[in-house]
């Protein structure tokens, strides 16, 4: 348990980013999913509308340090990837 002054203030601050960044995580993750499950249908156009919206998903949670830059690249390349695999 913090016991300073300064590590209780660091704890608090600790708790509220870690709920901040579960809530980007989560977002993230939601907006993924409906592109996989998009692709899982068969649906490209669907799959094409949804990569578009989670692409900025996947780049702000990288940006507000939620993934790393090299992850979110990747994830987003994969995704595009497969949606053009199902298209062709």
């Amino acid at each position: 348990m913090a016991n300073t002054p300064s590590a209780k203030k660091a704890a608090r601050k600790i708790a509220r980013r870690t709920e901040v960044n579960a809530s980007r995580r989560s977002r993230m993750r939601t907006f993924v999913r409906k592109v996989e499950e998009a692709l899982a249908a068969g649906d490209s156009a669907a799959a094409t509308v949804a990569l578009k919206a989670a692409e900025p998903e996947i780049m702000r949670a990288a940006q507000k340090g939620v993934l790393h830059k090299s992850t979110a690249s990747r994830k987003v390349s994969r995704l595009t990837l497969r949606l053009a695999k199902l298209s062709a």
